[in-house]
Parts: structure tokens; C-alpha cells; sequence
């Protein structure tokens, strides 16, 4: 069927290709993301932070070249809550 108030010889419009699926990430992405070392956006450029490794891989850091075999990897872990008791002398 054809859309009456379109110009003549327009190109019919194509289907919409909807992505419902998101982006998948390797595992040295992963990795990466979960790392301790890894310096977060808001802090410069999204790099590893480790003493070893930044000076050789610099800020255009790839995950792809570092994070799969990486000896130094430690998963971030968010601090546990303490109570009042713990700073009492």
C-alpha cells in the first residue's frame, strides 16, 4: 500500500530495526568493571590504576590487552556499614 500524501517517487520507509537486546561485553570488560584498580570516569579517563600497569599502558587503557590475565585483579568491594560502637574507646 501506498501512502497517498508522500511525493511521488519517494522511497518507501523501511522497517525500524529495534535493538532490545543490550550491548553485550566481553569478560576482560567485565573484569575490568569490577576491578579495585580501576579509575572510574569521573575521575580523568576510564583506566587501570594499578602502580605496575598505568605507566605502561598509559590512559588509553584497552581491557582487551590487560584485564584477561591480569595478576594484580581484585574485585571492588563496597565497604561494610560500621556502627557508632566501633569508634568508641
Amino acid at each position: 500500500m501506498t501512502d497517498p500524501f508522500s511525493p511521488p517517487g519517494a522511497p518507501a520507509e523501511l522497517p525500524r530495526q529495534v535493538n532490545v537486546e543490550p550491548a553485550s561485553q566481553s569478560e576482560a570488560q567485565i573484569k575490568f568493571k569490577s576491578c579495585r584498580w580501576r579509575r572510574p570516569p569521573e575521575d580523568g579517563p576510564e583506566c587501570c590504576g594499578h602502580r605496575d600497569v598505568l605507566p605502561i599502558a598509559g590512559t588509553s587503557f584497552n581491557p582487551e590487552a590487560w584485564c584477561p590475565d591480569c595478576a594484580f585483579f581484585k574485585l571492588r568491594r563496597t565497604p561494610k556499614k560500621r556502627s557508632a560502637e566501633d569508634y568508641r574507646y
